[in-house]
Formats: structure tokens, sequence, C-alpha cells
């Protein structure tokens, strides 16, 4: 990752100023203020760049240069940043990263890298053309346990891996918060199969170290949405602020009672009218809640693959079966719904050998804070001294990469419209 023009501090830009912007501006401003700042923001509402810049004071950092998103470019070269951060709307990830490649600048974005084949392939295009490099956030890589996974299966601990099956569970509280915001509409975030299920799609394809070939999918929006009302859980209001009908409301977000959000959102509303509190069961919803998937990869494996957004614990399981025993991991983030934070959490990763007892086996560094501890591991790589460190796991993520996971994403959409199995290659050759 290059420095800037005097041999300094990297400075970096980030482009979309919602919530997730704040895990990257904390980590520039606060544990790698020596190597890194961050030089300016860029988004289409002042208000929420100008509450990034009022957090960051706070952090005893300078306050960044701010542009509205039309001024991308010029800021670019106006604040000579060296890396973009790419945090908007996952519809928009595309224009941006294009427009910064083409300026000679590195891009970091966050998962998924865009939401549909047009966009990918211009994504791959541009940077074959100016050689420019992409990085995405894939922090699941960096969580201790997945890493433990990895070095097990790499080692051959079960053999040859034949199979895998993969549950992931999203609780009524997380579950429910896709169906609040503009991840409710499939053209700006591709569906739950683009926008989440990318970072399932994509530690199968590092623990495995195999390319999809064959996709199949069904799935259906059962629970939110319209569908809300046969189950008997939707109530007659748009949005949660000052509606009396959304006061108890389980499902429904207060954003006048959370600081973080009331600033970022509620008091934003005003420039460009969105809304961060729809009714999870209000029309409008375009894509689904419960989906099963299908893979055949290129190692000859497969998968069978569950996401389900309206669970009432929230964790995953993911089994292999291999030529000489079975890896199972089971991670339960919380046992229940409720406040974040809520429920208690474990994780158990258990091998099973042929012909011999299973073990357990323990990992270091795990935590329940930060996606298992993987955001603070993944901020260091990016923007920390660790950047330029050898890494044997190769948990950095490139364009190749989100386009990998982005693959089976994009394949299964379109097995849900046809109800065909669908062949990656024909979308995407990344031979």
């Amino acid at each position: 990752m290059p420095t800037d023009q005097t041999g300094g501090r990297t400075r970096f830009a980030i482009v979309g100023t919602g919530s997730r912007a704040a895990m990257f501006a904390r980590a520039i401003a606060t544990e790698h203020a020596a190597t890194a700042e961050l030089v300016a923001l860029a988004d289409v509402n002042q208000v929420r760049m100008d509450t990034h810049n009022r957090r960051l004071v706070a952090l005893g950092a300078p306050a960044a240069a701010t542009y509205p998103a039309d001024g991308f470019r010029a800021m670019l070269h106006r604040e000579r940043v060296d890396v973009v951060l790419v945090t908007s709307v996952d519809r928009t990830h595309d224009e941006y990263i294009v427009a910064a490649l083409e300026a000679g600048r590195d891009v970091i974005t966050e998962k998924p890298m865009t939401v549909d084949l047009p966009r990918c392939r211009r994504i791959l295009e541009a940077t074959g053309r100016t050689g420019r490099h992409v990085t995405v956030t894939f922090n699941y890589r960096y969580n201790a346990v997945h890493e433990k996974v990895r070095e097990l299966l790499a080692a051959g601990t079960i053999g040859e891996v034949g199979s895998v099956h993969f549950e992931w569970l999203l609780d009524v509280r997380h579950g429910a918060d896709y169906f609040r915001r503009w991840h409710r509409e499939k053209a700006n975030s591709g569906g739950l199969l683009v926008h989440k299920s990318t970072h399932h799609f994509d530690l199968v394809n590092w623990w495995l170290g195999a390319r999809p070939e064959t996709v199949y999918a069904q799935g259906r929006l059962f629970f939110y949405g319209e569908a809300g009302a046969r189950h008997g859980y939707a109530r007659d209001y748009d949005r949660a602020y000052a509606s009396p009908a959304a006061e108890d409301d389980p499902f429904a977000i207060h954003l006048a009672t959370d600081a973080g959000l009331r600033e970022l959102y509620l008091e934003a509303e005003s420039i460009d009218g969105y809304h961060r509190d729809r009714n999870v069961f209000a029309p409008g919803v375009t894509i689904e809640d419960d989906l099963s998937v299908l893979v055949r990869y290129d190692t000859g494996a497969t998968m069978s693959y569950h996401l389900t957004a309206y669970a009432p614990w929230e964790g995953y399981r993911v089994m292999f079966n291999g030529s000489a025993g079975r890896l199972e991991l089971e991670v339960v983030e919380s046992d229940h719904a409720g406040p974040p934070g809520a429920g208690k959490g474990h994780y158990s990763l258990l091998v099973r050998p042929f012909w011999q007892p299973p073990y357990e086996v323990t990992v270091d560094g795990y935590s329940r804070e930060g996606h298992g501890g993987a955001d603070a591991k993944l901020t260091a790589v990016l923007c920390g001294p660790d950047r330029h460190a050898v890494d044997p796991l190769g948990r950095a993520a490139t364009e190749r990469d989100g386009a990998a996971s982005l693959l089976t994403g994009l394949a299964a959409n379109l097995s849900l419209e046809s109800g065909l199995p669908v062949r990656a290659a024909d979308l995407l050759d990344l031979a």
C-alpha cells in the first residue's frame, strides 16, 4: 500500500459515511494514527459527514475535508489521497472503485464488491487496465476460529474435502435490520445472497482453495415484507419514527433513542430523505429471507447452504466431510434475540477422525467483540503497520476473490429466476 508523496503517513479517504465507515475512521484516528491519516470524506449527505468529523475531533484527530459525492474525483487530487475506502450503498461501489483506479489510487471496498455482473466486469477490467488493486474487506477471514479451520483443512486433518454443509442463522433482531434499510431492495444490495452471503461464500472459497462451478438455488420471501401479515406480525405504519403503532413493536428500531443512529440518520433525513427505520413488514421488499443453495466447486467438492433471516438465535454451523474424517464448527453469537450484546455466545470446533474418538480444538484469540476479534485484525492489516507483513494464511482478499464470492451469489440469484442450475463460468471466467 503506498504512502503519500512526502513519504509520510498513508492518506485515506472514505466515500459513503454511514455506520460502517465508523470502524475505519476510528481505527485510522486512534490505533493507526502513526501510519495513517483520514484526510477526506465524500457523501451525498453533509450532515453525516459532519457527524463523523465531530467524532474524529472527540478522538483527538483532525477533522477531514468533506466533499459532495459528485466531487469525488476532485477530492482525490486536491487532498492527495493514496487509498480510497468505499463504504457507500452497494450498487454505487463500482462508480467510486473505477474512478479511484483510473486516478491511480488503490481501493479498499466493503463487501460485496458490487451487486451484479456488469458492474463486476467493469471493476475487473479497470484493475487490468490501470494496474491498480482492489482489496475487499472480508473480515471473517480474520476471525481466529476461521483461521484455525483454514489451518486444519490445509494440514489435511480430515483429508480431501468431499462436501460442506453450511447453515447461517440471522436472528429476528439482526436479520430484521436488512428489511428496514436500503438493503430491502435487491437493486441496491443484490439481495442477501450477495450482500450477506458473499461473506460465507468467500469463506468456503478460501477454506477449500476453490472456485464455484455450478450453482442451484431456491428461496422466497417467507417472513418479512407483506408475508408478515399471514404470520400475525404486520402493523400499519411505514416507518417507526413518530408512529404510535411502532412504539411497542419488537421489530421496530427507534432512531431517536439511540444517539449514534439519531446523529447519522434521523438528523440527516432533511438532506436526502433516507429513512433508516422502515417497517420490516411494509410493502416494497424485493429480497428473500429464506434461501437454499447447492454448489459444486472446481475441486469436485459440493456445498449445501442455507440462510435464514428470521431465526430465534444467531450463529452458524459448518460441517466438512473429508476422506479422513469430519470437521464440525458451531458458533453461537447470541442464544436469543435481544439488544446488541445480549445472549450467551460460544464456539465449538470438533474433529472426528475415522476409527478414533472425536477431539475438540481450542482457539486462541477468539472474542465475542468485533466479529470474533476480526475487525481489529482487519484494520491493522489495511490501515496499520501490518499491511506489509507476509501473511501465510492469505487473508487479504483481492478483486478476483471479491468476484469469486460474487459468482456464487449472482449465479444463485439467476437460478432463483430460472429454476435451473447455472454454470459460473458462463457468467464470468476467472481461470
